[in-house]
């Protein structure tokens, strides 16, 4: 509960802090674009294209994240240059005002473009936290290995030597003397020869 409570006002707070900057710097944009040729409406949409580029790209890098694939080049390359228009065109704005006029319009560019992420990093979080996990629990692992061992069929004494000398006959070497079937199995080596006589008469 507190996770989710401290994710929600970081986002709350990074929103708030990014619509107050989005406007100051579209105003930044808009009176530098109508100073340089353009009025009326294109004047207003103009600086739309530029954060515009900024929301597309991190999108496409938000999606290729939580998808696990590589980011696009063209989007890095869209952010980059978003980033540095919009920055520009805020300093571009404050140099008649010297090199304070400048830092200080060229701010709420640098707090759009950092809320912007921030806001894009808490949602990358937030998807990942939310993925469930598949982790197989102890008792599950234990049934399915019980369940394993009722369905192996288990053999009887008879089979097993049997089993083990017809391994032994496809195997390197002689095959294993009754002796030594006896001697494994712990049964009297008479039952041993007559297991194995019974099986060639079978085979016969």
């Amino acid at each position: 509960m507190a996770d989710r409570l401290t994710r929600i006002t970081t986002a709350l707070a990074v929103m708030a802090v990014a619509a107050v900057a989005a406007v100051i710097s579209y105003q930044h944009a808009y009176e530098l674009v109508s100073s340089h040729g353009e009025s009326g409406f294109t004047a207003r949409l103009v600086p739309f294209t530029v954060d515009g580029l900024i929301w597309a790209a991190s999108m496409v890098i938000l999606d290729a994240s939580r998808r696990e694939r590589p980011i696009p080049p063209l989007a890095k390359w869209s952010l980059g240059v978003g980033i540095v228009a919009t920055i520009g065109a805020n300093v571009a704005h404050g140099m008649n005002h010297g090199v304070i006029g400048a830092v200080v319009s060229a701010w709420p560019a640098v707090a759009l473009v950092g809320s912007f992420e921030l806001l894009m990093l808490l949602t990358r979080n937030a998807a990942a936290s939310s993925e469930p996990q598949s982790v197989e629990e102890p008792d599950a692992v234990a049934s399915v290995s019980k369940q394993t061992e009722r369905t192996e069929v288990e053999q009887t004494p008879e089979e097993a030597i049997l089993s083990d000398y017809l391994a032994s006959l496809n195997g390197p070497g002689r095959p294993m003397s009754q002796r030594s079937l006896a001697d494994k199995h712990g049964v009297d080596r008479r039952k041993v020869k007559q297991i194995i006589s019974t099986a060639v008469q079978l085979t016969s």
